[in-house]
């Protein structure tokens, strides 16, 4: 069997708190190492196919709120600033290929592909501080967010699209 090609990589961050291994999503974990919020729910691998309400996602969050070691790790405004210059500097610097980019108060999601050995304007290859717009939206009710479209993807992404993507 041959390899699949690999056309972009899901690249995801979490802060301490804001996915936990037993999410009622699922996560990407094998096991929960702390038997208080193994007590929150059942492990499941992978993200479910069926997706529980998120009224069950909140109940979840805030019964574990209280049994984490230490507060909710959340990134202000200031800090989704910086994490959001990081990422453009490095996407520019290593020349890597940026489709779409969101950070959250407590998780960051970029789409992008490898290094590319050529630049064109249509894949915005190593552009993703040029050219793009960035702004902040209130997506999920008191959350706001700074989005990342490179201008490359604007035609492939529209704002109202995008919103929702992450």
């Amino acid at each position: 069997m041959s390899h699949p090609l690999v056309i972009a990589y899901h690249l995801i961050w979490t802060a301490y708190g804001w996915w936990l291994p037993n999410d009622p999503r699922g996560s990407g974990s094998t096991t929960v190492r702390s038997d208080v919020l193994a007590e929150l729910g059942e492990l499941h691998y992978g993200r479910k196919r069926v997706q529980p309400a998120g009224r069950v996602v909140r109940e979840f969050y805030e019964e574990a709120k209280a049994q984490l070691k230490h507060p909710l790790l959340t990134f202000d405004a200031q800090a989704r600033e910086v994490i959001a210059d990081s990422f453009a500097t490095t996407i520019t610097k290593q020349n890597y290929t940026c489709y779409a980019c969101v950070i959250m108060p407590g998780q960051s999601h970029v789409a992008l592909r490898g290094r590319s050995s050529h630049s064109s304007t249509r894949d915005g290859a190593g552009q993703c501080n040029q050219g793009n717009r960035m702004y902040s939206s209130e997506a999920h009710q008191d959350l706001e967010q700074v989005v990342m479209i490179p201008s490359a993807a604007e035609a492939f992404v529209g704002d109202a699209q995008f919103q929702g993507l992450f």
